[in-house]
């Protein structure tokens, strides 16, 4: 079925393009009928059944990261396409008669229990997930920071120890180190004159991590072999760690605190619950 909601969103798009894609959506005046559409302000009506700006959200939510692909300016306009052709394709369904059918009640029944799941959980995580409880755990894990040191180097790869010593002499001498990491290193970074730039303890193998956090701002290593090759240090600064500004985490935040939160709700029901599989189930189920 999702399949089938993005190859009827790519034929919106189709259609709209064929019908002029700078027309903009209808306009209504008025808030939908009770009875004949969700609440939201009227877009277009088709054969009588409005169409309003809530089914527009519900839509956009449920094309989610389709939707994305499609340039911001004609979202809504492809949307409003996609729901006007759901709506025909509707119409025409029941005219035939298939809402009577059993494959449409099997259907809506999957669709209905979909739906309860769907708002259950909205609701659920909007009360979990506010600005209150993301503001608390953006303040722990800043508290957890605010001791953090990290460090800015940049380093020279090469393949043996003697290459490596040979580069710390020309370095004595008044080499500049960004310029011989250039000329010299293996690694990626040397294009960039060996910046890693600013990183904390346990983002760099062993070795490496170790022998750089004991320099200070200006100071070069010996020789320091890891798993890629030898290489050599030098340490441009050192500072605690700044944390990011709780605006420009906060969505990221929010996203991790609502898959934590939706895995606790299911899994306290499921503990709660008494579920049976049958014999044919079973093995899929992992019992």
């Amino acid at each position: 079925m999702r399949k089938l909601a993005v190859a009827m969103m790519v034929i919106a798009g189709l259609g709209l393009s064929a019908c002029g894609e700078s027309s903009p959506p209808a306009q209504g005046t008025g808030e939908a009928s009770p009875g004949k559409a969700s609440t939201g302000k009227i877009l277009a009506t088709v054969n009588g059944t409005a169409i309003t700006s809530s089914d527009i959200e519900l839509a956009s939510d449920e094309l989610g990261p389709d939707l994305a692909r499609i340039p911001k300016q004609a979202r809504e306009r492809i949307v409003l396409q996609y729901l006007i052709e759901q709506q025909l394709l509707a119409d025409a369904a029941r005219k035939e008669g298939l809402d009577k059918g059993e494959a449409f009640q099997k259907r809506l029944a999957y669709y209905r229990r979909k739906a309860m799941r769907d708002t259950y959980l909205s609701k659920a995580l909007d009360e979990a997930v506010t600005d209150a409880t993301l503001r608390k755990l953006y303040d722990k894990q800043v508290k957890a920071l605010q001791d953090k040191e990290e460090i800015r180097a940049r380093h020279i790869l090469v393949k043996t120890e003697d290459e490596a010593k040979a580069i710390i002499d020309r370095l004595k001498k008044g080499a500049d180190f960004a310029t011989l990491a250039k000329e010299k290193s293996t690694g990626p970074s040397g294009k960039k004159g060996g910046d890693l730039g600013y990183f904390t303890e346990g983002q760099m193998v062993k070795p490496f991590e170790e022998a750089a956090f004991k320099l200070k701002p200006g100071e070069i290593s010996d020789p320091v072999k890891t798993q890629f090759g030898w290489h050599v240090i030098k340490v441009e600064d050192r500072r605690k760690q700044t944390p990011p500004k709780f605006e420009d985490v906060k969505e990221r935040l929010a996203e991790g605190m609502r898959s934590r939160k939706a895995i606790e709700i299911v899994q306290k029901l499921r503990r709660e619950a008494k579920i049976e599989f049958g014999k044919a189930a079973q093995k899929a189920a992992g019992d």
